[in-house]
C-alpha cells in the first residue's frame, strides 16, 4: 500500500473522529467580536498542530482571537502553506440556537461551511499524513480569528503577507462548492461610507428652510447602483441607509454603507473616481456630501501558477474517481488574495462543499468532507514531491 493509500485509509477509517472535531469547532462561539470563543478556536486548533510536530507562535490582538501560526520542517527551504480562518460571520449566542446537527447527508450549524468545515478538513489532512509516515515537507499553518468582518480587529493582511514570503503554494480551506470547482481568482471588495449633510426644519412651520440629507442620498444611490457593468465584471451594492429623526422634521443627516465587487486591481482606482464623480454632484441646494472607506479585501490574483496546481488537482481527482474540479472566478473575497499579492501560486475554496454560507439556513454535504480531505492529501503529496 503506498502512502496515498495509506492517508486515505486513515480518513476512511476516522471518519466519526473528524466528524467529531467538526462537531466541537461548531459549537465554540466564535462569531464576529467574540474573543473568548476565538481563543478557545485558536487553542483547540494548535493543541492538534503541537501533535503533529508544529511549533506554534501567535499574534494576539485586544478585540479577537490570536493569529496561530504553525510550522514544521526546514522553514528556509520553499514551503507549503494551509491557511483558514477560524471566526464565523455570526453574533455572539448563534451555536446555542442552531447547534451542530447532521440530517440525510448534510450538516448544519452557524459556520459548518464558512468555514470550520474547511478547518476540519485541514488538521485531519495533517493527521492523515502523518499516520500514512508523510510529514517530512516545510509546511506553514495560518489560521486567524476575524475574517469575517474583514479584519477589522487585526492586521492580518500584513501577517499573512509576511509569512507568505518563501513559499512555494498555499491552499485557502474556505467554503468549498457543490460543482466541485476550486477557486483561482476572486474579486476585491471595496466597501465604503456616503454621507450626505443638510438642514433640519419644522416641515409644517418652517418647511422652505429645510434641505433633506435623505432625498440628496436618494438621488446619489441611483446613480452608485448604475454603476454596475457586469460585462466588467464588477458591480455595486448600496447595502444599509440611516438617517433622518422624526417624521415632521426635514432629515439633516443620511449615510449609506456600500460594497463595490471588482475583478481586476487596477480597476479599483476607476471605481473611486467614479464614486467620487457621484458624489461631488449636488442635487438639493446647500446640502454637502463626504466620502470614506470602511474596510474591504483585495483581489485574489488569477496567477499561472494558481491553474498549475489546479491542474495538480484535477490529477489527483482522475487517479481517485473523485469529480473533477474546474476553475471558478468567485465574487466573495478571501484571504487567498493575501497570498496571490506576495505572487505564491495558491488555490482557494478546498474546504467543505455546501451551500447558503453567511444565512441560517448555510449547510454542509457531510461526505464531502472525507473527500476533500483524501483530495488534499493528494495533492500535498505531488506537490512535495511524493507518487
Amino acid at each position: 500500500m503506498d502512502t496515498r493509500d495509506k492517508a486515505y485509509q486513515w480518513i476512511d477509517e476516522h471518519k466519526d473522529e473528524m466528524v467529531s472535531l467538526w462537531k466541537e469547532m461548531v459549537t465554540i462561539d466564535s462569531g464576529i467580536g467574540v474573543r473568548d470563543g476565538g481563543m478557545a478556536m485558536g487553542n483547540l486548533c494548535a493543541g492538534i498542530l503541537e501533535e503533529l510536530g508544529f511549533s506554534i507562535r501567535r499574534v494576539s490582538y485586544e478585540k479577537c482571537g490570536d493569529t496561530i501560526i504553525g510550522e514544521r520542517g526546514n522553514m528556509t527551504k520553499p514551503f507549503t502553506i494551509l491557511m483558514g480562518h477560524m471566526d464565523t460571520v455570526f453574533f455572539k449566542g448563534e451555536p446555542e440556537k442552531r447547534p451542530f446537527t447532521i440530517k440525510d447527508g448534510k450538516a448544519y450549524g452557524p459556520g459548518v461551511l464558512d468555514m470550520k468545515g474547511g478547518v476540519t478538513i485541514l488538521l485531519s489532512t495533517l493527521k492523515a499524513l502523518h499516520e500514512a509516515g508523510f510529514e517530512d515537507f516545510p509546511c506553514k499553518v495560518i489560521l486567524d480569528a476575524d475574517e469575517e468582518p474583514a479584519h477589522v480587529f487585526s492586521n492580518a493582511p500584513e501577517v499573512i503577507q509576511k509569512e507568505a514570503e518563501g513559499a512555494k503554494c498555499a491552499f485557502n480551506f474556505e467554503t468549498g462548492f457543490t460543482d466541485h470547482s476550486l477557486v483561482v481568482q476572486r474579486k476585491g471588495c471595496w466597501r465604503f461610507f456616503i454621507e450626505t449633510f443638510g438642514r433640519g426644519c419644522h416641515v409644517g412651520n418652517d418647511p422652505e428652510n429645510g434641505r433633506s440629507a435623505i432625498l440628496e442620498m436618494a438621488h446619489k444611490i441611483i446613480e452608485i447602483e448604475k454603476l454596475t457593468d457586469y460585462s466588467k465584471q464588477y458591480n455595486v451594492n448600496v447595502g444599509t441607509i440611516e438617517g433622518g429623526t422624526v417624521a415632521n422634521a426635514a432629515p439633516a443627516y443620511c449615510k449609506v454603507e456600500c460594497d463595490f465587487r471588482y475583478t481586476h486591481p487596477e480597476d479599483l482606482p476607476v471605481l473611486r473616481r467614479k464614486v467620487d464623480e457621484v458624489c461631488s454632484r449636488q442635487y438639493v441646494p446647500d446640502t454637502t456630501t463626504k466620502v470614506s472607506d470602511s474596510v474591504g479585501f483585495a483581489t485574489m490574483t488569477r496567477l499561472p501558477g494558481n491553474l498549475e496546481l489546479l491542474k495538480i488537482a484535477q490529477e489527483v481527482a482522475e487517479e481517485s474517481g473523485f469529480p473533477k474540479p474546474e476553475a471558478r472566478l468567485c465574487g466573495g473575497g478571501s484571504d487567498a488574495a493575501y497570498t496571490t499579492a506576495m505572487g505564491v501560486p495558491t488555490l482557494c475554496a478546498v474546504g467543505v462543499e455546501g451551500a447558503r454560507n453567511h444565512t441560517v439556513e448555510e449547510w454542509a454535504d457531510v461526505d464531502s468532507l472525507f473527500r476533500r480531505a483524501k483530495q488534499m492529501a493528494g495533492i500535498l503529496l505531488k506537490v512535495n514531491g511524493s507518487k
